[in-house]
């Protein structure tokens, strides 16, 4: 019984996923920041869609950082000076389907309040 809702879950996931991710696409001048968010950590990776290519990411577990509002604003403060230093100031938000609360909207918030323009 438990493993059928958590396949239907993860299904409904994967629709959201590849609905939002239909819409979007980076390049090198904007690329697309990829949000993901595990139950204890966070990961952003900033993608260049056109060239196949990770052109900056970021790792909460490497800096030590739990899945929280507050590390999710060190995560992005972290992530916005390596994308300034890329050059990079423009950005596509990609939410991977998860809902643009909580802890993805303080990222977004954070990475805005950091100078980069979603």
């Amino acid at each position: 019984m438990r493993t059928k809702l958590l396949k239907q879950k993860n299904a409904l996931k994967a629709r959201r996923v590849r609905r939002v991710r239909g819409k979007i696409s980076g390049n090198a001048e904007m690329p697309r920041v990829a949000l993901f968010k595990s139950n204890r950590h966070l990961y952003a990776q900033a993608i260049d869609d056109v060239n196949s290519t990770t052109l900056a990411s970021v790792d909460g577990k490497k800096l030590g950082l739990k899945a929280n509002k507050e590390a999710a604003a060190e995560v992005a403060r972290t992530f916005a000076e390596t994308l300034k230093t890329k050059g990079i100031e423009k950005v596509v938000f990609d939410r991977r389907g998860n809902q643009y609360h909580g802890v993805v909207a303080a990222f977004a918030e954070a990475l805005r309040a950091n100078g980069i323009t979603l």
